[in-house]
């Protein structure tokens, strides 16, 4: 059995933790971080999450997204409930469509907590 992932605030990642260059994360920090950074870890989820982000308007459909991969439905649709549930992804349902919104702040979060602020 997996464990669940938990969703954080995009404000939560960035106040728990400085960059990592900084100083080194504590266990609860890294435990906070990785959900996040795991579930970007699927080269799929990345992709997704890549599409999601460029798309004009920083926001796409899910049914935009299906024909960039040789994938059924149900598994686009599983890896966008990891990305959302991580607290990567806002989703908002508009009629029979499911869009998804890149959440740009955790995204920044987790460049600032792995980006080298000396550089």
């Amino acid at each position: 059995m997996s464990n669940p992932l938990v969703v954080l605030d995009p404000a939560e990642t960035a106040a728990c933790c400085p960059p990592l260059s900084a100083e080194p994360l504590s266990a609860e920090q890294a435990e906070q971080v990785a959900p996040q950074l795991k579930a970007l870890a699927e080269p799929v989820r990345l992709r997704l999450m890549s599409l999601i982000a460029s798309h004009p308007g920083g926001e796409a459909c899910v049914c935009d997204l299906g024909d960039a991969f040789d994938l059924t439905q149900p598994t686009i649709s599983h890896h966008l409930k990891v990305l959302h549930e991580a607290g990567l992804l806002d989703r908002d349902k508009r009629g029979v469509w499911v869009y998804y919104r890149a959440r740009t702040q955790a995204l920044a979060s987790l460049g600032a907590l792995i980006g080298d602020p000396r550089s």
